[in-house]
């Protein structure tokens, strides 16, 4: 099969579209023909070597945590049958013609592809920095890189929790958080007198999905580091700030919370919107528009 690899940590240029052997399904596993795969910031992570000392790369290695695609092989046990749209987290890389599926659930057949597969990893991250702040109905929550693919999800959620939402981002994006129930402000110098403007009541939380400044001012809006979480600067513990990087809850929780994502964004409750879509021989260019930060939405990769 065609798959995207890379064979060495470096820039987005060492990624290859090459021939590999096809994987197959093994007891309880679904083999899946992918028709999307998602990228994220942890993608590229991976690739430039930033994670090798706690989870190093299996070169050949290919990326890719989230597919969306249609079952062609059932190992034995497995919960889905050849056919079968499913939607969920890759096991072994999703930026392949075939992916094995880990924790994956059926996509609505009304939902599209490119939309399915925006919302596994943000929705989970979403909801898992969302109930770490603890926050509740009335409360104000600021959330950095609001415009973003997880930080768009954060929004959502957060407004139908019941809260007001702040939400960081370029000029160019303040429409599209108005349209989804922020009050955007623009980030960068300032930000504490915008911030306090939008928000007089003052601020209860603070979710930095950015990593791209914006912690002191939320310190100096908080009055200390409780209650801010960033899972993008991973400089943020020299400040005392929480950072949260991995899944707390069961496989079966993180899926029943994905089936109810999911089934939002089908009923047009929840807002997937897709930045850009690339093939594989463009999975360079992927990559490096999600680390230039400014995508504004979900990068996609259609095999």
């Amino acid at each position: 099969m065609r798959a995207v690899v890379f064979e060495e940590y470096g820039d987005p240029e060492v990624l290859k579209v090459q021939d590999v052997p096809e994987p197959h399904a093994g007891p309880g596993q679904v083999r899946i023909k992918v028709h999307a795969a998602g990228v994220n910031p942890y993608d590229t992570k991976i690739r430039r070597g930033f994670t090798k000392d706690f989870a190093p790369a299996k070169f050949p290695a290919i990326p890719g945590l989230e597919v969306a695609g249609v079952v062609d092989e059932a190992g034995d046990g497995a919960a889905f049958a050849v056919g079968d749209e499913v939607v969920g987290w890759s096991v072994g890389g999703s930026y392949a013609e075939y992916a094995i599926g880990g924790n994956v659930t059926r996509k609505p057949a009304d939902l599209g592809w490119e939309q399915a597969v925006g919302v596994p990893v943000a929705g989970e991250t979403s909801q898992r920095v969302l109930d770490l702040l603890g926050v509740k109905s009335g409360e104000t929550i600021l959330i950095h890189g609001a415009a973003g693919a997880v930080g768009s999800v954060a929004v959502q959620l957060a407004v139908a929790a019941g809260l007001t939402v702040i939400g960081t981002a370029s000029a160019v994006n303040h429409d599209y958080l108005r349209s989804i129930g922020a009050v955007p402000v623009l980030y960068g110098d300032g930000l504490l007198e915008r911030v306090r403007e939008a928000a007089p009541q003052g601020v209860d939380a603070v979710f930095d999905t950015a990593g791209k400044g914006g912690l002191e001012e939320s310190i100096e809006l908080r009055g200390g580091t409780d209650r801010i979480i960033t899972i993008a600067d991973f400089a943020a513990g020299k400040l005392g700030i929480q950072t949260s990087g991995g899944g707390t809850g069961t496989p079966e929780q993180v899926r029943a919370a994905l089936d109810t994502q999911l089934q939002a964004a089908a009923d047009g409750k929840l807002t997937i919107r897709i930045a850009d879509s690339f093939t594989l021989p463009d999975a360079s260019k992927a990559q490096a528009l999600s680390e230039s930060g400014h995508a504004h939405g979900k990068i996609v990769i259609r095999p």
